[in-house]
């Protein structure tokens, strides 16, 4: 298993001091001002209310998080928030271009040592998936997911980050399809694509011993099926 300081659709159990297990009570550390960074200064007023945003978000909701509980929350005031950030909606796309950039870095180095391989490329990405979004980091799901929920005006600023993270996953996982020789990588690629949206769905409604836990096994079937192999050839 691929282990990353955070966890690309959802807060790492380990990521900082601040990092909560969605099933722990809304209470920080007592040393919440003075966070260190990883060289040992204090961390900056703009990323601690960056990682208070990002955090707050995934938990709560981003419309249920308004800037005096992220300001609260970092140990600052609303003022230094827009000194850093002009509004709430500014913060809220830049959590997201990290999200997006963590994720693409995650599936990066998933399939880049299987370059030239496509289906291996693929079984790899969903077993990784599956454990990953299996962590209790990642029980509220993935964050760019629910954010396509919460923001659906075309004006936002992280709306256009929201559609172009999910149109590179489908072109990617399109990509991959048709290098393996499936008979129809369009459809292939759509069924992996949903496959993947509707485990972040799962992962919300039951706890990780649900169906999440049955993506890997449900890839391989997909795979098999788009290659015209036998089902009673298929492993279970």
């Amino acid at each position: 298993m691929i282990h990353n300081d955070t966890i690309p659709f959802g807060i790492g159990a380990n990521d900082t001091d601040r990092s909560l297990t969605c099933q722990g009570v809304d209470a920080m550390n007592a040393d919440l001002h003075v966070l260190k960074a990883d060289d040992g200064a204090i961390e900056s007023a703009a990323q601690r209310i960056f990682s208070a945003a990002r955090d707050l978000f995934y938990r709560q909701g981003i419309r249920a998080v308004g800037v005096e509980a992220i300001a609260a929350e970092a140990g600052t005031t609303k003022m230094t928030l827009y000194r850093h950030f002009s509004s709430k909606d500014e913060l809220v796309a830049a959590i997201l271009k990290a999200h997006d950039a963590e994720f693409w870095a995650w599936w990066d180095e998933i399939t880049g040592p299987l370059a030239g391989q496509p289906r291996q490329q693929i079984e790899r990405l969903f077993r990784e998936f599956e454990e990953l979004a299996c962590d209790e980091g990642s029980c509220r799901g993935c964050p760019i997911a629910n954010a396509s929920v919460e923001i659906i005006e075309d004006d936002h600023p992280a709306r256009q980050i929201v559609k172009s993270h999910h149109e590179e996953m489908r072109r990617r996982l399109r990509t991959l399809s048709e290098q393996m020789g499936a008979k129809d990588p369009d459809r292939l690629s759509d069924a992996l694509f949903l496959l993947m949206g509707g485990s972040f769905l799962a992962r919300l409604v039951f706890d990780n011993s649900g169906p999440i836990g049955s993506v890997y096994e449900a890839a391989q079937v997909m795979l098999d099926s788009s290659l015209g192999v036998p089902a009673a050839t298929i492993q279970p």
